[in-house]
């Protein structure tokens, strides 16, 4: 659990999904099977890859992990903006998370590239 701790991008992924299954538990409960479901999943995925790659045992299988986190990020990107659109979720609510997302990307792709050197 140490290594973990000390990845602040596993840490704040950590805190997206926390934050994303809160604001997913307003959607209407048609969509607990489509969107909730899904975008739930996407939060999920993001820390549980990197987590996955940092157990692994080369740079080069912790460098695809990040990168399988950062696919997710793009795709839980997406969800929050779809469910905003779908005025699931007001623009105030989701705005805070997406910038999230998105300095969890930055990182992200920082992390890959210092795994390449």
């Amino acid at each position: 659990m140490n290594v973990l701790n000390d990845l602040k991008v596993w840490k704040k992924a950590m805190d997206i999904a926390v934050e994303t299954y809160k604001l997913s538990s307003q959607f209407p409960k048609e969509e607990k099977y489509g969107l909730t479901s899904q975008i739930r999943r996407s939060a999920v995925s993001v820390p549980s890859n990197i987590a996955e790659g940092a157990g692994r045992n080369s740079k080069g299988e912790f460098k695809n992990f990040i990168g399988i986190a950062n696919g997710s990020a793009y795709e839980l990107f997406t969800q929050l903006i779809l469910s905003h659109k779908l005025n699931l979720v007001s623009e105030t609510l989701v705005e805070p998370i997406l910038k999230e997302v998105i300095e969890v990307q930055k990182m992200n792709y920082s992390l890959i590239k210092s795994l390449e050197k």
